[in-house]
């Protein structure tokens, strides 16, 4: 993090990124020093209402973070900054987006966490768009985004959408969408979560220790569980409470509840019950240390696309393991009623002995098991983020030539996958079987 002084002070010439949260109210004329060389200004974190009418003297601003501000409107100004690709205004007091907010090259929108009702007309222009994220809004539709066939990520959770928008499944490329927490899905939650009883484990029986990890939702601890047959290592997630980019807290929570028992989920042992602040929390297995994330999260440039450490390769046998068993996994969540909504490998576990791990449900979503046709629609646009994943598999894979003729089915399938039309992609039972298939040709 940088500081004030040092701006005032130029001793930040010449820098790429400036991180600035110190309370500001005002925006630092400073800044505009830096506008030779400055490409990524974050600003959260700070008392902001108002960005200064020349920002667009930022020539080479590509990324603006101002979330955790006072903003009311999204600042028109904006629009004029033509190298601007990303916009980040999570929880302000957005109530208003001008058209004229948004710049030419906008590939990233997040307005996650404010009191948007509307949104421009014009939002359905901007064809750069890959990502759009919405969540925890007062939205009850959209515009027309249907031209924009780039668009790959979209989270309208926690809204007021009475239905999903039908040219949702026009969007070529869309493959990851949380919509959770709508009238649309609040009766599918319900439904799901009506099947599937589970233990209360009191929070006087939980001794939590060190941190495991922190997501958007909440914080994983190892603790000890002690019950009637003894003390027990287990894994407790508290959730914070917060609307995340993904959705709510209590929506993940039903999700990982409702998802049921599979060899490639975490096993939900319970639910918290009498924390001293009434948060949220599951009781889940310990995972062994074996296991590590296949990838880690996008970044700003890949924008969509996992970063895989720079050395990492798969053998054929990899490739299909970890194909079989999140394809399986992903058929048993829709035999469910559930939707991942973030199927990336940066959300897989897996280890040495080919075991696999899917989880994270913050972007999960309850499929409408009373409109088969919205519910085929659903799986096949997810089967777009599994084309995305196998591609990623087979990019790294180094198969010897004998095996060729089973990367070039691979190929084959992973396109069949990713097809332009989303009701012409297969369903996960069938990808599934052939992945089997091409596992058992490989042993022979």
């Amino acid at each position: 993090m940088h500081t004030l002084s040092a701006l005032r002070a130029g001793n930040l010439a010449g820098i790429k990124r400036l991180d600035l949260s110190c309370g500001l109210t005002e925006f630092p004329s400073g800044i505009f020093k830096l506008a030779d060389t400055l490409e990524i200004l974050n600003l959260s974190g700070n008392a902001l209402s108002r960005l200064p009418d020349d920002l667009y003297k930022l020539h080479k601003l590509r990324v603006i973070f101002c979330s955790d501000n006072f903003f009311t409107e999204l600042p028109a100004v904006l629009g004029q900054c033509v190298q601007l690709e990303m916009i980040g205004f999570k929880a302000n007091r957005i109530k208003h987006v001008p058209a004229a907010a948004l710049p030419p090259k906008l590939r990233w929108l997040i307005l996650t966490d404010n009191q948007i009702s509307e949104l421009p007309s014009e939002l359905g222009t901007c064809t750069r768009l890959q990502k759009l994220m919405l969540s925890g809004n007062q939205l009850e539709n959209l515009p027309d985004l249907s031209n924009c066939i780039r668009l790959e990520l979209l989270r309208i959770a926690a809204n007021r959408f009475a239905q999903l928008p039908d040219w949702i499944f026009s969007l070529p490329r869309l493959a990851w969408l949380a919509c959770a927490g709508n009238p649309c899905s609040d009766a599918d939650e319900a439904s799901a979560m009506s099947k599937h009883a589970i233990a209360d484990i009191a929070w006087e029986s939980l001794a939590l220790q060190q941190p495991l990890g922190e997501g958007a939702s909440g914080i994983i601890y190892r603790a000890n569980h002690k019950s009637a047959d003894g003390v027990s290592p287990v894994a407790v997630k508290v959730f914070k409470g917060e609307v995340t980019s993904d959705g709510l807290p209590r929506c993940e929570k039903s999700a990982a509840i409702a998802a049921g028992a599979h060899p490639a989920l975490i096993p939900v042992i319970g639910k918290v019950s009498g924390h001293p602040e009434d948060k949220l929390g599951l009781v889940m297995s310990l995972v062994e240390p074996s296991f590590v994330n296949l990838a880690a999260p996008p970044s700003l440039e890949s924008c969509t696309r996992d970063i895989y450490a720079a050395d990492i390769k798969f053998t054929l046998a990899n490739v299909l393991n970890i194909a079989l068993s999140i394809s399986d996994v992903t058929a048993h969540l829709h035999a469910q009623g559930l939707m991942h909504g973030d199927l990336y490998a940066h959300n897989i576990l897996w280890n040495e002995k080919e075991q696999c791990l899917l989880g994270d449900f913050g972007g999960a979503s309850f499929v409408p098991q009373h409109d088969p046709r919205l519910a085929l629609g659903l799986q096949r646009l997810e089967m777009r983020a599994f084309a995305c994943l196998l591609e990623e598999l087979l990019d790294r894979c180094n198969a010897p030539v004998e095996e060729s003729h089973i990367v070039y089915a691979l190929r084959a399938l992973q396109l069949r996958c990713n097809q332009a039309k989303v009701n012409a992609r297969p369903l996960f039972d069938e990808i599934r079987s052939s992945l089997s298939s091409l596992s058992a040709e490989l042993l022979k």
